[in-house]
């Protein structure tokens, strides 16, 4: 099992910049793949960016020029960095953990962005 937390949400201007957090209960090395997820008020829950055991990442087009996804193994952190942020970015932002076929799910930590 995996438990995963975030942090790092909170209210920020368009065109501001935000780095999400999220904290995993056991190492990340070996953990297949983790995720950025995000969900918008009355939408479904939406791709983000993706940080594989290897270091390779991939991004959802909206998010790929702004977003970065980093980890950093020593202290079982993931991380989202998030430039020009825009309304549309709204929403709960989800830590994720594939470690095999199972996937582990933090609660969330909310991001509105002003216009």
């Amino acid at each position: 099992q995996v438990q995963l937390v975030e942090s790092g949400g909170g209210l920020v201007q368009a065109g501001g910049s935000l780095r999400l957090s999220c904290a995993a209960s056991r190492s990340i090395a070996s953990i297949n793949f983790m995720d950025w997820y995000r969900q918008a008020p009355g939408k479904q829950r939406e791709h983000g960016a993706t940080i594989g055991s290897s270091g390779a990442t991939d991004y959802a087009d909206i998010v790929k020029s702004r977003f970065t996804i980093y980890r950093d193994i020593g202290k079982n952190m993931i991380y989202l960095q998030m430039n020009s942020l825009k309304p549309e970015d709204t929403a709960v932002y989800y830590c994720a953990a594939r470690p095999d076929e199972r996937s582990y799910w933090g609660e969330g930590t909310q991001v509105p962005v002003s216009s």
